[in-house]
């Protein structure tokens, strides 16, 4: 008997990286690396390493499980470290060697702090994280880079069905893996796919014909019927003219003729028609055209990849601007940790305005939540913070809203670690001798600047007494004009009424420091940094309010807004023009949940606070509207909200939104607590919820009823109770169950949601798509996935929607397939 000849297993394939290249994974990371472990318990040491190909780093913990790359929120070393290497009373030369990793896991924030042993390992681990890091990145900032998803995910699901690392998968291993992806396959179906595969009958699949079986898995019958159709109706052929008809007429593309034939050669080059070698762009392959359709180039989200793109030399009150409620908490607003965490997630997020309670401290003022059990952290700690990641997302200002409890000797402190921390960027002037605004600046005037925004005690005492005076001149006038027969315009009453504005006028320009009766308390140091955003009291808006100055800025917590609204809503509109308004959620939401803000956006509203710990629809829908320009912060406000007149506000509108729900590509898998996918539970069983959320229009809404719309839900608007949040109009249609398919359910469905429109402000209206489990369909429920848009920005046409979880985080190979329309039924 010969000896029988043992062949090599096959090699791996490479990490993914860049198209065409590899990610190189040093030894000490990829078999482990044996570091401190540094948290509130204390040290432990504690092997790391660094799953490439399923694209976690791997550690034994009791509590918590392997930290997915694409669940990383930051990743800081060395100098970014002092914080934490402060805060466990580590040296300061540890801060070379120290890795700090913020990432969610099931909805909660999470941080791992690692020390290496030496500057080797550090840097080994530094620069591999950030790599992959930067890799997964790319891949959760919508769709398209279709190259390097597709490799990320064939090294992902090889390396998990590859169980004894023989580089082979047999029919056993292949069967579970589509058990795995939740795809709805018969055995024999199955088998069909890998004997396909498997051209050269080896009886197992490598790389290579693993890589065949996927595209034989992840075949597109939805897009294939497209491309048919659309060839269908030219004459059979899908050449440029068919291209040309499809983007004009269903994608409503805006591209330029240039534009839109560079996108053709793009792609028909990528993937050119075999059966023409000899003029490869002639025509489209049905690759080629499955390409596009799921590209950046084809994008659901209009401002896709766009840089800042609007008019930011507009007064600073044109703009909405992103704003954050305490920010210095992460958790419950009675117990919860106050951080500098709180500032550095929201300013990486673009978030332009952020807040500070400040309260005396021993030495220094400290920042906590007055009255409750929250722990304190520094104003200096926070203020370092913001000076570091106020600019590194955007560069237009921050609004720091200050509430400040401190007497007036830890106030100049105050004003010294401000000035400390900001140097030039912190916006200052002399109390004494300012001019009068007539204006705000823009975003642009005041780029790299921060902003103090606090009550300027000496001024809101002047408008309290201006306030007094023009009440009781009010109730001359009405005692006048009660005693009085005449009606005549020259009334003595209103010349003094007109008179006491004058004078009110007269004091935005006065020093303060001039009132000698003034019991106010407060440092003028203080008062010199509060120059556009003076931190006034509301005395009503109107005609029944004062004159305030246009860096006058008063706030109103959400429950005082609402009357507003209800009470003079086109008041507010029009104080909003030329004046900043803050907004905040009120002091009862004490697990710190959101109203939605697009009820006080729709009002003009500029600076509305949600609480960024709480991941719910407010913050789901202030994520969505400020991916627009850029993601710099500011998105100019619709032109109702900014030009005077009532023209644009009095014109109403009804539409539909019609939605045909195609496909779904790829649900997430369900997950243990510890971030674990589990694959014992069945199948899902997936719907498509779509829900427009329209601001409180002072119209009637345009219901399902009167558009003859069944199965539409309309939710009326609402104010908050101890159990529910403050919500809009809400318009909400369901698809129909695709039993036992996470994998590539069809529904194929069209949806028609009835809607009004005010002043054109589509930008307003919100829609959300929500992938749910038959049976939990309670929006106290966890989604299976979801996305949400300004419906402004919604193209229209086919396209693939980029589904997140709860906490906004992007599912990397999770797509929904949507054909979008909006028309005007008036």
């Amino acid at each position: 008997m010969s000896a029988e000849v043992v062949k090599p297993a096959p090699a791996a394939p490479p990490h993914p990286g860049a198209p065409g290249s590899a990610v190189q994974i040093p030894e000490i990371v990829e078999k482990g690396t044996t570091m401190t472990k540094v948290s509130d318990k204390g040290k432990k040491r504690v092997e790391f390493r660094i799953d490439a190909d399923e694209g976690r780093i791997v550690y034994k913990s009791k509590k918590n499980g392997p930290v997915p790359i694409e669940a990383i929120k930051e990743l800081r070393s060395g100098g970014e470290t002092r914080y934490y290497r402060s805060q466990f009373s580590y040296p300061e030369e540890a801060e070379s060697r120290w890795i700090t990793i913020i990432y969610i896991l099931q909805g909660t924030y999470k941080t791992l702090h690692i020390l290496a042993d030496t500057a080797e390992q550090f840097e080994a681990w530094d620069a591999t994280l950030r790599k992959l890091y930067a890799i997964r990145q790319g891949l959760t900032s919508g769709v398209g880079n279709t190259e390097v998803r597709e490799a990320v995910w064939e090294r992902q699901y090889w390396k998990g069905a590859d169980e004894e690392g023989d580089q082979k998968l047999d029919f056993d291993d292949v069967e579970r893996l589509c058990k795995r992806l939740h795809a709805n396959l018969k055995t024999t179906d199955i088998q069909h796919l890998f004997e396909e595969a498997d051209k050269e009958s080896k009886g197992y699949l490598d790389f290579p014909a693993f890589q065949r079986f996927v595209k034989l898995l992840k075949r597109r019958p939805d897009i294939e019927e497209l491309y048919g159709k659309i060839a269908g109706e030219n004459g059979g052929k899908f050449d440029y003219a068919a291209f040309e008809k499809f983007n004009k007429e269903s994608q409503k593309t805006t591209l330029t003729a240039d534009e839109l034939k560079a996108t053709w050669d793009k792609y028909t080059s990528a993937h050119p028609d075999p059966s023409k070698p000899n003029d490869p762009s002639e025509f489209m392959t049905t690759q080629a055209f499955t390409e596009f359709l799921t590209s950046a180039d084809n994008a659901v989200f209009a401002d896709e990849g766009r840089p800042v793109y609007q008019d930011m030399k507009r007064p600073i009150s044109e703009y909405f601007i992103s704003s954050s409620h305490n920010t210095y908490l992460v958790g419950h607003q009675l117990v919860g940790v106050s951080t500098i965490e709180g500032y550095i997630r929201a300013l990486l997020h673009s978030c332009r305005s952020v807040e500070l309670d400040v309260w005396e401290g021993d030495d220094e003022p400290m920042i906590f939540h007055g009255k409750t059990l929250t722990s304190k952290v520094s104003l200096r700690e926070v203020c370092n913070a913001i000076a570091k990641y106020a600019f590194v997302t955007s560069p237009y200002p921050i609004l720091i809203s200050a509430e400040v409890h401190c007497g007036v000797a830890q106030q100049e402190k105050l004003v010294d670690i401000m000035t400390e921390a900001f140097g030039e960027s912190l916006i200052q002037a002399p109390v004494d001798g300012r001019p009068p605004l007539t204006a705000l600046p823009s975003p642009e005037d005041l780029k790299h600047k921060i902003l103090l925004k606090a009550k300027n005690l000496f001024v809101v005492e002047q408008l309290t007494q201006a306030r007094a005076k023009l009440a009781a001149e009010k109730s001359a006038v009405l005692e006048a004009e009660a005693s009085s027969s005449s009606s005549s315009d020259d009334e003595p009453g209103k010349g003094a009424l007109t008179g006491l504005k004058d004078k009110w006028r007269k004091l935005r320009g006065k020093d303060p420091n001039a009132p000698p009766k003034s019991k106010v308390k407060m440092s003028f140091r203080l008062a010199s940094l509060l120059v556009y955003t003076i931190g006034v009291k509301w005395h009503g808006i109107g005609n029944d309010g004062v004159d305030y100055a246009p860096e006058h800025i008063f706030s109103l917590s959400e429950n005082s807004a609402n009357r507003l609204l209800k009470a003079s809503m086109t008041d507010l509109i029009d104080h909003s023009r030329t004046h900043l308004v803050r907004i905040y959620p009120k002091g009862t939401r004490v697990s710190s949940t959101n109203f939605e803000p697009h009820r006080y956006w729709a009002a003009g509203c500029q600076v509305v606070a949600i609480n960024w710990q709480t991941f719910d629809m407010g913050y789901i829908m202030t994520q969505a509207m400020f991916q627009r320009n850029g993601r710099s912060g500011y998105v100019l406000k619709p032109e109702a909200l900014r030009s005077a007149g009532p023209d644009l506000l009095s014109k109403r509108t009804q539409h539909f939104l019609d939605v045909r729900v195609i496909s779904a590509q790829q649900l997430p898998p369900l997950r243990d607590s510890k971030g674990h996918e589990i694959f014992d539970k069945s199948i899902p069983d997936p719907f498509v919820e779509v829900s427009l959320l329209i601001p409180d229009w002072t119209k009637s809404p345009f219901l399902p009823e009167s558009a003859k719309i069944a199965g539409a839900k309309y939710s009326p608007p609402n104010d908050a109770t101890a159990t529910s949040a403050t919500s809009a109009r809400t318009i909400t249609v369901k698809t129909s169950v695709v039993r036992d398919n996470g994998f590539n359910p069809v529904w194929n469905e069209a949806l028609h949601l009835p809607f009004d429109c005010v002043g054109g402000m589509l930008d307003l209206i919100f829609v959300k798509f929500t992938v749910r489990q038959e049976g939990k369909d309670d929006d106290d429920d966890e989604p299976l996935a979801i996305y949400c848009v300004p419906l402004g920005s919604l193209r229209e046409g086919y396209r693939h929607l980029p589904l997140h979880d709860s906490q906004m985080t992007q599912h990397l190979f999770s797509t929904l397939f949507v054909e979008v329309g909006v028309r005007q039924v008036d």
